[in-house]
């Protein structure tokens, strides 16, 4: 299984029946490829749907039916469509249960920046500053280092999409939650040690008493 692979099968598996979810774009789409059987996920996107299903393929492409990333997706029988202000709406009024994005960088108080590198062209934020002060909980999805360096910071550097309003951090090599003690390490990778995760990450870690590993690797 690749790290990216890894990260959607474990993001999945905090979804619980009947949840309103959103998914950014990227990595956290692969989610919705591994819900675990009996559970009924009902995904919402930020351009005006609810009800929406998997990625199109190539035969089941509408031109009028994308995600806000811009993907031609599906959508399921109970799905509904309806203008950004209702969209808008359910997000900033509480309604979504969990939002997965990924990140540039997530520092150990829950800051999170996810939408410009200064100097670099960039299409904006999105709904993002929204969904991660709307949501009821926020989980970033993403690999644990870009280019050899941690993307796990004690202090993000870049302009920051929201403060602290990460609630947990999935990666390849663990599973962290932002608590007020710091970030605390759940779950760990088979393929790593402890004393390998603290090299590879610029933020503090707390170790949890109960630490087991990563549970996308272990079924």
């Amino acid at each position: 299984m690749n790290p990216k692979e890894i990260i959607a099968k474990r993001v999945a598996k905090e979804f619980e029946n009947n949840q309103l979810v959103n998914l950014g774009i990227g990595l956290p789409t692969l989610t919705a490829n591994y819900i675990e059987e009996g559970i009924n996920v009902i995904f919402q996107s930020e351009n005006g749907m609810v009800g929406m299903g998997r990625v199109a393929n190539e035969h089941e492409v509408d031109p009028y039916i994308t995600n806000a990333g811009g993907q031609f997706v599906t959508i399921n029988e109970e799905g509904a469509f309806f203008d950004s202000s209702m969209s808008f709406g359910l997000i900033r009024g509480g309604h979504v249960d969990v939002t997965v994005l990924g990140a540039l960088e997530v520092d150990q108080h829950g800051n999170l920046a996810n939408w410009i590198v200064p100097g670099k062209m960039v299409p904006g934020m999105g709904g993002a500053m929204d969904l991660v002060v709307g949501a009821k909980k926020v989980i970033v999805a993403m690999l644990h280092t870009v280019k050899g360096k941690s993307k796990i910071l004690k202090e993000c550097t870049l302009p920051l999409t929201a403060k602290g309003v990460v609630d947990m951090i999935i990666t390849e090599l663990a599973v962290m939650e932002v608590t007020k003690e710091g970030l605390v390490v759940k779950e760990i990778s088979e393929d790593v040690t402890i004393e390998e995760l603290r090299e590879m990450t610029d933020a503090d870690l707390i170790i949890s008493d109960d630490l087991v590993y990563m549970q996308a690797q272990t079924v």
